[in-house]
């Protein structure tokens, strides 16, 4: 195999077919006269007028797809899906109620009419610990320790000088016994309770785990916490004028899933991150459906012996 031919393949691999042509520095390549193009292998061409010291590497048609589980415009070669929650201007709006007198002005105001202003901040709190050996849900209550590190997340957020909108979590026993906990720390916000929050398998993860599960369990569970994603976690609503701040206690693998989620990684990988009880994340939704990450599973606030993950 030529050189030439073996770099445009390890660009394809490293680039993973998102380059459109590719410049890799090499030693000085010899003069070719005429300037014409030096034929290549399935009647692509490279230019021979590159810049000194660059070898131009063949459209990347030929290098093999991207994994499944990646949406991305063919056009811009980005990750990104700007419509992520289906919230861009342009998806909610009727194109075709547009007024052909008025036509783009109109249209430009409809838009403008649609666009988020402010941010929502997210944050996802993991229950604190919990009585493992409960045979029910109303059995599994939060231990002496449990409802220690309640009450440390609770001043943690309450020390963050922040004026809360509400606190929504989920409807197992340990999840509510928390919030309780908690809403101490924040007088008068007020709590709402949904099933959709609840602890279970969201999607089969890779690499497996040891633990098999049948597939119906991710079948019904991963329904469940993926429209509490598309339910809670999406960009502001146009007519909210401020930012808002929203705490959301729940569980760790729909913590782990949301993340996965919001920030457009593969879903199957949430089994590879770990939260640890009473921990905070921190979640961003910019008005355009940008997403930032400001915390992922923070205890630094509580002292070392109060630290579990069970």
């Amino acid at each position: 195999m030529s050189v030439r031919r073996a770099l445009a393949l390890a660009a394809c691999g490293l680039a993973g077919g998102s380059v459109l042509l590719s410049a890799v520095v090499v030693g000085k390549q010899p003069a070719r006269g005429g300037g014409e193009s030096e034929p290549r292998p399935g009647g692509s061409a490279v230019p021979s007028a590159a810049p000194p010291g660059l070898l131009l590497l063949p459209p990347t048609a030929s290098c093999p797809p991207t994994a499944g589980w990646i949406e991305r415009p063919a056009s811009t070669g980005s990750y990104w899906d700007s419509n992520w929650d289906r919230r861009e201007p342009l998806a909610l709006i009727n194109l075709k109620k547009k007024n052909e007198e008025t036509g783009e002005e109109e249209l430009a105001s409809r838009l403008d009419h649609c666009k988020a202003k402010a941010t929502r901040h997210i944050f996802l709190i993991r229950h604190s610990q919990y009585n493992l050996d409960g045979r029910a849900d109303k059995d599994r209550t939060l231990t002496p320790l449990g409802r220690e590190q309640a009450e440390l997340t609770g001043h943690r957020l309450a020390s963050l000088g922040i004026k809360f909108d509400q606190i929504i979590h989920s409807s197992m026993t340990r999840a509510t016994e928390t919030t309780e906990i908690i809403s101490k720390h924040l007088p008068g916000v007020k709590k709402i309770s949904t099933d959709l929050l609840r602890e279970g398998a969201p999607i089969e993860p890779d690499p497996p785990v040891s633990h098999w599960k049948p597939e119906a369990v991710y079948y019904e569970d991963g329904a469940r916490i993926e429209a509490a994603f598309r339910n809670f976690i999406h960009r502001a609503d146009a007519k909210q004028e401020e930012d808002s701040y929203e705490i959301f206690v729940c569980h760790a693998n729909v913590i782990r899933y949301i993340v996965c989620r919001a920030l457009q990684f593969p879903p199957e990988g949430w089994l590879r991150l770990s939260l640890n009880n009473g921990s905070i994340t921190h979640l961003v939704i910019r008005p355009n459906g940008r997403v930032a990450l400001r915390t992922l599973g923070d205890t630094g606030f509580m002292p070392p012996d109060k630290i579990t993950r069970t």
